[in-house]
């Protein structure tokens, strides 16, 4: 199961069935099935503080994933997006919305099926992976 929700802000989030198709494509494309996953759109100030409170750091940031999962091979968890650090992303890289928005919400999954982007190469190959499961949408 696949949820979207608003937290503090009022975002209409489109296509959701869609996103969810493609969701559960690419976690079994990643070897997993999705059996709770939460996306929750929010404020700068709410994600924020989320950041500070659970990871004790002081920054703004697009997204927070937390891993609930049990099973090895089945993907449960809450995924924090800040719309405002989406929106001006888009504009800095020069993207439109729609498509930083997929790139986020695909981030998420990814970090759910085991990727991480410490490094400079697991930044890469993370924005590599985005960008190919962006094009299957």
């Amino acid at each position: 199961m696949i949820n979207f929700f608003n937290e503090d802000i009022d975002f209409k989030f489109k296509y959701k069935n869609n996103f969810k198709a493609w969701l559960k494509k690419v976690a079994e494309k990643e070897g997993f099935r999705i059996n709770d996953l939460n996306y929750i759109f929010c404020s700068d100030q709410y994600l924020h503080k989320i950041n500070l409170e659970y990871l004790n750091h002081d920054t703004f940031t697009d997204i927070i994933t937390f891993d609930n999962s049990e099973d090895e091979s089945t993907l449960e968890g809450d995924i924090f997006l800040s719309i405002e650090r989406i929106i001006d992303n888009s504009r800095i890289l020069d993207t439109h919305f729609e498509e930083e928005i997929k790139r986020v919400i695909v981030h998420g999954l990814l970090h759910l099926c085991g990727h991480d982007d410490h490094s400079i190469e697991e930044k890469a190959e993370m924005r590599r992976l985005e960008s190919e499961y962006i094009l299957t949408f």
